[in-house]
C-alpha cells in the first residue's frame, strides 16, 4: 500500500556521491519540517519514482549511477502497511 504525504513540489539539489536511501532520508526530514509534521525515519520509508518514466529505484544506488540528473521529477511514495 501507498500514500502520498504531499502533493506538492520542492525544487532540491542533492549529492550525486550518495545512496538513494540516505538522500530519501534527507529530503523526507526536510519536507517533513516544512510541513511541520513528525518524522520517523526507522519507521517511515518510500518508494522513489520517476515522474516521466515510471522508474522505480533501487534505494541502495549512488544517485550517480542512476538516471536522476539535474530537473529529473520524482515521486516520493509513503510505504504502508
Amino acid at each position: 500500500n501507498y500514500s502520498f504525504v504531499s502533493e506538492k513540489e520542492y525544487d532540491l539539489f542533492v549529492p550525486v556521491n550518495e545512496q538513494l536511501w540516505k538522500v530519501e532520508k534527507l529530503i523526507m526530514k526536510c519536507i517533513y519540517d516544512i510541513l511541520n509534521i513528525p518524522y520517523n525515519p526507522k519507521t517511515e520509508t518510500y518508494t522513489i519514482i520517476n515522474k516521466i518514466n515510471g522508474e522505480k529505484y533501487d534505494k541502495n544506488q549512488v544517485i550517480i549511477d542512476t538516471n536522476i540528473r539535474n530537473g529529473t521529477e520524482l515521486y516520493f511514495i509513503k510505504e504502508t502497511d
